[in-house]
């Protein structure tokens, strides 16, 4: 043990990371005593000149002492150390007294350590720094320390960069802190005082309170000054209350609910709002984006074997998602989807009762928006079951029954369009000669209370009985070894698999009365054939084999280029046969073949990985969908960055060029300076949309960041500066949430 620090010194900060098995230290109720002069009168010691008293999980060293035995009352004088290996606490004082029966005591003139819990959770500096404590005197009562006219930090001294001090610190180790009148110190400089503040200390805080006021700007809203209250109802269930104030707009309502009823069921709700005065047009009128925005999910399950699961995704308006949301992947999100299931699975079956409401906002505008719902829809699904024994014969089934509505400016349905629907299939296999063949044959018997007649929504049934044969044809793998090391890995694999799919589909006669609820009314009659050629580039480094190298081409070949008269010559069509190809719809007139589809991946070195999908048509004579994207991790860099563009027929969809990026050094919890930035631009409109430049410095107990967010799409342009400082393991303070942090 090392000679205790003299009375001023600074102690170097302890280690608790690692606990050191103390060889030697007295067993059970026993301890040791030591010191140059020892006087003992009755059940007293009188300890002068290094004095030592070592219990199996406490150590109390001093230049003299005094212990009753018999009480366990100790009085400590002259560079006094004080270590509680149990609790991993050391300090040191001028005096003590302390009774080692039942762990109370005082301390004069105090300095300690005390290990902290390291929360590890994003958006929160860690440290394996311990607390440090400074006080006038301190005093301990059982697991309770109060400390007077004092100093905690979890820096690094002799020269913390931050301080707490108060008149008062209430501590109860690994449950929580106060601290009262306290004024928070950047280095020597005063940044706020606080008449009460509290700081949890257990593994899964929760305690009810106040949460600190954050203060922000922005071009369109003004300034931002909030603040909100935090309720623990219960263990289970908490809810949180957040009010913003934007100075130029209203005020923005925030609610978090959160519960779990049972060990298996939880829920969360989060309701949003804003009472928006309305942005000044100039002349005298406000143009008012306010809305409310509710999304919850939750899960529980149900006796018999039942489980529910939902989830609620509301939105008043696509103008005040645009206007107040602070994501720009939400922002340009136009759809709401709330669904609720109720499942069952046992053998091979599955049974779903389905409530859901889709709503996709077609422009910004009041009203311009479609609303499909199913109340409800019930499906019966089994997966394939070998039939006659070990025969290759498999079958499977899919049906449902379903109460539909749609709804949009132009027309609208009943409110339970009833939709019945009914798909069994058969299955075999054939292998010869490393050959493999499977086909399958599957009715689709599909039944429709109200379908369109003349361009208008008609409650004439419709009965669609379609046939459907298919069949894949994978052919052999053609494989090669490379022993000979290269850049990618001591040894190399490449490995090319055809494959070939025909798909034959007959009976759908009322393509054009369909009313469009889902992929159901997407089938049609078509003869094609599917022919895709992969090739995998496998590496083993060490005793690791991966795919570094992925490239697959594929192409469609229609044999019937009108689909059975189901296509419509000028507009956008889609089918079936396109939608399970490609995403970016291809379909404009009759055609005996899709766009080329090419999707190529490379991973040459850990960390690195590039992506590109491109889809390239030869009626065009050129590539027109492409999607790329690559991205590095190496060391403390990180970069991401892609490229989209559309430009096939403007009836399919409106052209698109846009660039996205994001490039920085540094993490949340690396020392010094950190920085990054992330941007979208559209090149079709020459706008930067999206931008954000975030710089910070941490320091070993506590970190500094500034952020710039520019926002330049559909009604809203606007720029905002965020600040944060963050206290390792206790939280961060400022306007730049978690959510929207860069690291």
């Amino acid at each position: 043990m090392p000679p205790p620090p003299s009375s001023g010194a600074t102690e170097l900060t302890p280690d608790f990371s690692v606990k050191l098995p103390r060889a030697g230290a007295p067993t059970g109720g026993d301890y040791r005593v030591q010191a140059d002069k020892q006087d003992i009168v009755g059940s007293v010691y009188h300890l002068r000149g290094h004095a030592i008293i070592e219990f199996p999980e406490m150590i109390l060293k001093a230049d003299e002492m005094d212990y009753d035995e018999d009480s366990g009352h100790a009085e400590a004088r002259g560079n006094v150390y004080f270590q509680h290996f149990g609790r991993n606490e050391k300090i040191t004082c001028d005096r003590l007294e302390y009774n080692t029966d039942d762990d109370t005591g005082k301390f004069y003139n105090v300095r300690g350590y005390m290990k902290t819990r390291i929360d590890a959770r994003p958006g929160v500096l860690t440290s394996s720094n311990p607390f440090y404590f400074e006080s006038r005197w301190a005093e301990r009562l059982k697991e309770h320390y109060v400390l007077h006219d004092g100093m905690i930090t979890d820096c690094r001294m002799p020269s913390p960069w931050w301080t707490l001090r108060g008149p008062k610190f209430d501590v109860v180790p690994g449950e929580r802190a106060l601290a009262y009148k306290a004024i928070y110190r950047l280095r020597k400089m005063p940044l706020f005082y606080t008449p009460f503040f509290y700081k949890s200390l257990e593994k899964e805080p929760r305690h009810s309170g106040f949460l600190l006021p954050n203060i922000g700007h922005s071009s369109l809203r003004g300034f931002m000054v909030g603040a909100g209250y935090y309720w623990a109802i219960n263990r289970s269930y908490d809810l949180t209350y957040r009010l913003q104030d934007f100075t130029s707009r209203g005020l923005a309502h925030h609610v978090d609910f959160r519960g779990k009823p049972t060990a298996h069921s939880d829920f969360d709700a989060i309701v949003y709002g804003v009472q928006d005065k309305g942005q000044s047009l100039g002349n005298g009128q406000y143009l008012k984006q306010g809305g409310l925005s509710v999304y919850a999910t939750g899960h529980t399950p149900l006796p018999g074997g039942f489980e529910a699961r939902g989830t609620v995704d509301y939105l008043s308006s696509l103008v005040f998602r645009q206007a107040f949301t602070e994501s720009f992947n939400e922002a340009v999100f136009s759809e709401s989807h709330s669904s609720g299931v109720i499942s069952k699975h046992w053998g091979v079956y599955t049974f779903n009762t389905i409530f859901s409401r889709l709503q996709n906002f077609q422009d910004a505008q009041p009203h311009n928006f479609i609303v499909i719902r199913k109340l409800p829809e019930f499906d019966l699904q089994s997966r394939d079951r070998q039939l006659l024994g070990d025969a290759p014969l498999w079958f499977s089934f899919d049906t449902s029954v379903a109460f539909l509505h749609r709804g949009q400016p132009t027309l609208s349905t009943g409110q339970a369009v009833e939709r019945s629907d009914a798909e069994p299939r058969v299955m075999t296999a054939f292998r010869f000669a490393g050959i493999e063949l499977l086909p399958s044959f599957t009715l689709h018997e599909t039944n429709w209370t109200e379908s369109f007649r003349n361009g208008q929504v008609t409650s004439s049934a419709l009965v669609r009985n379609a046939r459907e044969f298919g069949a894949d044809l994978i052919l052999p793998s053609i494989e090669r070894i490379y022993n000979h090391k290269t850049f990618l890995g001591d040894r190399l694999k490449h490995v090319i698999e055809p494959r070939a799919t025909f798909r034959y589909v007959a009976g759908v006669t009322d393509f054009d009365r369909l009313i469009r609820f889902d992929e159901t009314e997407l089938l049609n009659d078509t003869q094609e054939l599917d022919l895709s050629l992969t090739n995998r580039l496998y590496a083993k480094r060490g005793d690791n084999v991966s795919e570094v190298l992925t490239w697959q081409v594929m192409q469609r070949r229609f044999f019937d280029p009108t689909f059975g008269g189901a296509l419509v010559n000028g507009e956008r069509n889609v089918l079936l046969s396109s939608v399970d190809l490609t995403p970016y719809a291809f379909l404009t007139g009759p055609r005996n073949y899709s766009p080329v589809i090419s999707f190529f991946r490379i991973s040459p070195i850990n960390g690195v990985g590039v992506e590109w999908r491109a889809d390239y048509d030869p009626l065009r004579a050129a590539i027109v969908n492409s999607g790329f994207t690559v991205d590095m991790h190496v060391r403390k860099w990180f970069l991401s960055g892609g490229h989209n563009q559309v430009h096939s027929d403007p009836a399919l969809s409106p052209p698109a060029n846009q660039v996205r990026g994001v490039v920085g050094f540094g993490d949340q919890n690396r020392r010094g300076w950190n920085a990054g930035v992330t941007g979208i631009y559209d090149y079709r409109k020459g706008v930067l949309q999206f931008a954000t430049t975030q710089v910070t410095y941490n320091t070993d107990c506590c970190g500094f960041s500034v952020q710039y967010r520019r926002f330049n799409f559909g009604t809203r342009d606007d720029n905002q500066y965020r600040v944060a400082f963050t206290i390792a393991n206790v939280g961060a303070f400022g306007t730049l949430k978690k959510q929207e942090r860069l690291f």
